[in-house]
């Protein structure tokens, strides 16, 4: 685990990779609560999911991620700015998205939120929110 300047600890830190390589200005980090999406060298966004919006992750490793050791996890939000977004060519994905489905599950079971599926897709439930 690691912490930067605002105090926020991370248990989990990659950048994109390139040919297996962390050669890339998109950095992603998972915290206790959220997600976070850093992209860009002069002008940077910063973008983050509250963990307990999650509604479902995916896992893709094409042939050529294969190749190079690296996979992409799909994380399914409720979040309106952000509701597919897609952690590239990361190392160990598979352990990355077990790290984000317990965080995920563990910031549900605090905030006290019910899922309510519908067939049409709407809303989860919040007791607490």
């Amino acid at each position: 685990m690691a912490k930067d300047s605002l105090n926020i600890t991370y248990n989990w830190q990659d950048r994109k990779r390139h040919l297996g390589l962390p050669i890339s200005f998109t950095k992603y980090a998972v915290s206790d609560d959220r997600l976070f999406l850093e992209t860009g060298l002069l002008n940077v966004k910063f973008e983050e999911i509250n963990l307990y919006r999650v509604r479902d992750l995916t896992l893709k490793i094409s042939f050529w991620q294969r190749i190079f050791g690296v996979g992409s996890v799909i994380v399914h939000s409720a979040d309106e700015t952000n509701a597919h977004l897609e952690i590239r060519n990361i190392k160990n994905p598979r352990q990355v998205k077990e790290l984000i489905h317990a965080s995920v599950e563990k910031a549900k079971a605090e905030k006290g939120v019910r899922i309510g599926e519908y067939l049409d897709g709407t809303r989860d439930v919040c007791d607490n929110c």
